[in-house]
């Protein structure tokens, strides 16, 4: 079992080691890469090149590790108690698998996704360790034993939002996902925009690439949002020439919103442009 990439999702072969290394070793693979690197889409496309089902947990800031693993809901069972319905007798009707038990009891090998862990509390990590380590956990209430069928590939992403604590980073495989240099995002727009002009994809690429490394930028643009702007300029038929002015100075480039999310950026990035013109 071994992943070579998709026609859907551009893998560097650094990536792509990175997955077989995981699914060798059976370990978790922790994914880390600024915002809009494919970190999500990367599980989704393991499954899809694998033919393995996917199973996945978006984390929240309330969510809690048991909630990967089960919920007893008290509060039906009152009610039930309350109306009189026989399924109170059995407390199992009342108990609601997470992800990883949907996992650990499916008849075939499957890839669980556990997206964006540092977004819970700091404990959460460590609440897992032993579930993930050895694929099995007890339920309380009904006094069973959950053990694995077979190990789950698990993916878990993270955007370095906190720091995720070492007992746990010891029993996964690592990998950061750089970002794309210019040849390997040619390659990523190709895959979204088959028959974009040559002419258009070369302006665009580097005005993006040129917005980047604007100093001071509070958010600097990702990958989905370089194809979110290149969709907006097909769409509105923007000429190659609307990117740049006659003397190849940096101009604002129009449907800046797609690429610039937050205020101070655009003003930065207009006073930029402002002192670039006034220093001919």
């Amino acid at each position: 079992m071994r992943f070579k990439g998709s026609d859907q999702y551009v893998a560097t072969p650094d990536l792509m080691l990175a997955v077989n290394a995981a699914i060798a070793l059976e370990r978790p693979l922790l994914i880390k890469g600024e915002p809009g690197t494919g970190k999500t889409m990367l599980a989704e496309e393991v499954a899809a090149a694998l033919q393995l089902p996917l199973l996945q947990w978006h984390v929240k800031s309330t969510t809690k590790a048991q909630q990967g693993l089960y919920e007893y809901d008290a509060v039906s069972r009152l009610r039930d108690s309350q109306l009189g319905d026989g399924r109170v007798h059995d407390i199992g009707n009342y108990i609601v698998k997470g992800v990883l038990w949907e996992a650990f009891d499916a008849e075939e090998r499957s890839i669980i996704l556990i997206d964006e862990i540092d977004k819970a509390d700091i404990e959460f990590p460590n609440d897992l360790l032993r579930e993930l380590d050895r694929m099995e956990f007890y339920v309380y209430e009904t006094r069973q034993l959950v053990r694995a069928r077979h190990r789950p590939l698990v993916f878990i992403t993270s955007n370095n939002e906190k720091e995720l604590p070492d007992a746990f980073l010891r029993r996964c495989f690592f990998h950061y996902i750089k970002f794309p240099d210019k040849e390997t995002m040619q390659r990523i727009v190709d895959v979204h925009f088959p028959g974009i002009k040559d002419a258009l994809l070369k302006e665009a690429l580097r005005v993006f690439f040129e917005l980047r490394e604007v100093p001071g930028l509070k958010k600097k643009p990702s990958t989905s949002e370089l194809l979110d702007w290149l969709k907006l300029l097909l769409a509105e038929d923007i000429p190659p020439e609307a990117l740049r002015s006659q003397d190849k100075k940096v101009v604002v480039p129009p449907l800046h919103g797609a690429l610039l999310k937050n205020e101070q950026d655009v003003h930065l990035f207009e006073r930029l442009v402002f002192m670039a013109r006034h220093n001919r």
